[in-house]
């Protein structure tokens, strides 16, 4: 009849807000959802050739900045790695890629890195809890002396917390893991705990940074952050 208002049952209109809801997700809001609880680095997507997308770049130390970049790597999972290939032979030298929009203070992040070349050093290391590029966390491999370290970085020097001495093989993909939760820090190494330890230093929510050491050129890909309560 027209002028008539139809009524719905309840389960009717549930169903109604439950599809409502997930179309808005799929439609446009998944993307947002997803990195309000985890990020992945999409470098498939990325320009060869191009500094990565979303990231800044610093230097802790001295010598040049570093030189990132996106670039063509059959052995990547994507067939693209990020690439730091600047090969200053400065010894106290960390390059620095930040990502922009990621920030947290419990965090549980990995990456597969590569240990192309270098003399001097054949590093790769994850940031956590980054204030500046002279303050943060950051656990490293090192294919040259074949450990994993776990350091604070207190006004650009180094602070060694824990490590362990292990194989770290050099032109292989390796999976490199640092987790933070409050005080605790774990590290993890080709998908295993290494050790844990503690440390109050840097309390609050801070930046993610891919980083390397002197003239280390090393690749980088698989980069997944998940934030934790």
């Amino acid at each position: 009849m027209i002028g008539s208002r139809t009524r719905y049952s309840p389960i009717v209109i549930l169903f109604v807000l439950v599809v409502a809801l997930a179309w808005t997700v799929v439609g446009g809001g998944l993307h947002g959802l997803a990195q309000s609880t985890a990020l992945i680095v999409a470098i498939a997507k990325m320009d060869l050739g191009a500094p990565p997308n979303d990231f800044d770049f610093a230097r802790t130390g001295q010598g040049k900045p570093g030189l990132w970049r996106v670039v063509a790597d059959a052995s990547a999972s994507n067939g693209r790695s990020i690439e730091q290939s600047d090969a200053d032979r400065t010894d106290y030298r960390f390059p620095l890629a930040i990502h922009r929009s990621f920030s947290a203070k419990n965090v549980d992040a990995s990456v597969r890195f590569n240990a192309v070349a270098g003399t001097v050093d054949q590093a790769a290391g994850i940031v956590v809890r980054l204030i500046d590029p002279d303050n943060y966390y950051v656990a490293r491999a090192n294919a040259m002396e074949d450990n994993v370290r776990f350091y604070r970085v207190v006004k650009g020097r180094r602070q060694e917390l824990k490590g362990a001495n292990l194989r770290v093989s050099p032109n292989e993909w390796h999976t490199l893991g640092l987790k933070a939760d409050g005080e605790n820090f774990t590290v993890q190494f080709d998908g295993k705990p290494l050790f844990t330890t503690t440390d109050k230093t840097f309390a609050d929510a801070g930046k993610f940074a891919l980083w390397t050491k002197a003239d280390s050129i090393t690749r980088f890909d698989q980069i997944e952050l998940k934030v934790l309560p």
